[in-house]
């Protein structure tokens, strides 16, 4: 194997075994997790960014679920925050007090 590759999967290794400690416990503080996952995140890209430039070959963890909503949902949920959002920049209507 490539020292460079050899050295990303070590970097991988180490970053999912303190993630998998920061979220396996009783009490999983949030901060804790999210930079755990964002240095997963992190190794894996390297990772994938070295093995592609040896072999040329794609990226190992493209075809991995990725959580959260599905991309409809989103675009939907986005659609409706901009015609809100839209609604409510003109100008505001002021109501006349009836008696």
């Amino acid at each position: 194997m490539s020292k460079k590759i050899d050295a990303a999967l070590k970097d991988l290794k180490k970053a999912l075994t303190k993630h998998a400690s920061a979220v396996g416990g009783d009490a999983v503080s949030l901060k804790k997790a999210q930079r755990a996952s964002a240095k997963v995140a992190a190794a894996a890209t390297a990772y994938a960014e070295l093995v592609h430039a040896k072999s040329g070959m794609g990226n190992p963890f493209s075809d991995m679920v990725q959580p959260g909503l599905e991309e409809s949902t989103l675009a939907s949920l986005h659609a409706e925050r901009d015609a809100i959002a839209q609604s409510l920049t003109g100008p505001i209507p002021i109501q006349k007090k009836v008696s």
